[in-house]
């Protein structure tokens, strides 16, 4: 058995019930589980890694929902820097048909590490296209590999452009084959234990992406396996109106026909959600991945997270892909969550500790899960430090739990996921960091030379 502990952080942020703030705050953990928090004076002294954490601030770590991790190497193409979401699909999804195996695999290790390297310690990834060979096992071993908690979800498009959808032919799936490897994926890498690292879902692409017959046989599959359901939803006024056109209902009332409501759900955006919809959610449990900066970056506009934490929503933050970010930092997140709420809705709408915690304990919920997102006995021993003697800090003295997400963004000084230690001083230390950028520096460069 191995044992982690984490002293002397001048602030601890459990999370916990009570959302305690410990200051000269500890956590002993045993294999990867912690068994206790509290002061420093109050825990054992002795344990197989002792980690000072002096000047620092200590908090669960990060909970990422929504994440398209190979669109990490096609960051700010030049044809798709202005365009709104469906200009921007159409302008990428050439350049994406040309990846495969390799691309998936390294664009997996690159942006988890961007993650990790942030604070986030448990990242969804949305896998919709499999061009030349590639699958969603390429991901799958490239986050063990780095050793980030992982649900990748098996995603899906069915209905191309000749069919009146909007993906090339060319990239779209025969569905009784997406329904196959779906059960293949599942029943190959995903467990369900207490603790897992890997929990697969299942994710068509978008309701303009497959059909109706496919949305409703993937909730039926993934029920029978107990595994989660992840789609994009109501992003943008596009999506709503191809709705209604196309279905003759809103987003939300199309999710519901067809079984995409409840407790393992959780869709991504949600920006154009209306009362009534935010109402269903809130009744059944269902789960926002939100994603404030794709959102900007789209120009898809403010989704109504202030009315949905009122409804009762579960609502997790997400980075999104890094061609509609450009970016994989959830604090960044964190902090535009908070900025856009006060936009629309006034400059107390959110907290900076409740923001934090959409991207801690509101992530754990919308991924399921009641094992991470806080610093509690029994909980996984996943957590991150900020040295508050950064410059990005210098003078936040005041309050240094919402200098996280006031200030900065900052990047983690030392990360842990299950008890193991993945960043030190700031870099990723479970891969070849330098080795990886290199790489993927030339995967992208490739897919560059490929498109002019």
């Amino acid at each position: 058995m191995s044992t982690l502990l984490i002293r002397h952080a001048d602030v601890l942020v459990t999370m916990d019930e009570t959302r305690r703030e410990i200051p000269d705050g500890a956590l002993f953990a045993r294999d990867g589980v912690i068994e206790q928090v509290g002061a420093t004076s109050e825990l054992p002294e002795i344990a197989d890694l002792v980690l000072d954490m002096t000047g620092r601030v200590v908090i669960p770590g990060l909970v990422n929902t929504h994440h398209h991790l190979y669109q990490n190497l096609t960051r700010v193409v030049p044809a798709a820097q202005d365009a709104l979401l469906f200009g921007w699909l159409k302008t990428l999804y050439p350049i994406w048909g040309r990846m495969g195996p390799e691309h998936i695999r390294v664009s997996t290790l690159v942006g988890l590490m961007e993650l990790l390297e942030t604070g986030c310690t448990t990242s969804s990834d949305h896998l919709y296209m499999f061009p030349n060979g590639a699958r969603l096992d390429d991901s799958i071993e490239a986050a063990v590999e780095i050793g980030v908690r992982f649900h990748p979800t098996r995603g899906s498009m069915s209905i191309g452009e000749s069919k009146g959808g909007l993906p090339p032919d060319a990239l779209v799936e025969d569905e009784d084959a997406i329904l196959a490897d779906c059960r293949r994926v599942i029943e190959t890498f995903h467990d369900p234990a207490p603790f897992s690292m890997v929990r697969v879902g299942v994710a068509p692409c978008s309701p303009f992406s497959v059909s109706r017959e496919l949305m409703r046989d993937s909730a039926e599959l993934a029920r029978s396996y107990g595994v989660g359901l992840h789609t994009h939803l109501a992003e943008n006024v596009e999506d709503v109106a191809y709705s209604l056109a196309t279905f003759g209902a809103r987003p939300g009332a199309y999710a519901e026909e067809l079984g995409w409501c409840g407790p393992d759900v959780w869709h991504a955006h949600c920006v154009q959600l209306d009362a009534q919809e935010i109402g269903l959610f809130a009744r059944t449990g269902t789960s926002v991945a939100h994603c404030p900066c794709s959102n900007m970056r789209l120009g898809s506009g403010i989704a109504p997270v202030r009315e949905m934490m009122a409804a009762g929503v579960k609502v997790g933050l997400g980075v999104d892909g890094s061609a509609s970010n450009d970016s994989g930092h959830m604090l960044n997140e964190a902090r535009q969550a908070l900025l856009l709420q006060r936009v629309a809705k006034g400059g107390d709408a959110l907290t900076a500790r409740q923001a934090l915690e959409l991207a801690t304990l509101g992530g754990a919920s919308a991924l399921g899960r009641d094992d991470i997102g806080a610093l509690a006995p029994g909980k996984a021993a996943d957590l991150a430090a900020f040295d508050m003697r950064d410059v990005a800090f210098s003078g936040a003295q005041w309050d240094p739990v919402a200098a996280l997400v006031f200030c900065g963004p900052g990047r983690a000084d030392l990360v842990v996921v299950n008890g193991r230690v993945a960043v030190e001083r700031g870099r990723c230390v479970t891969v070849d960091r330098e080795l990886t950028l290199e790489r993927h520096a030339l995967l992208a460069r490739q897919l560059m030379d490929g498109a002019n």
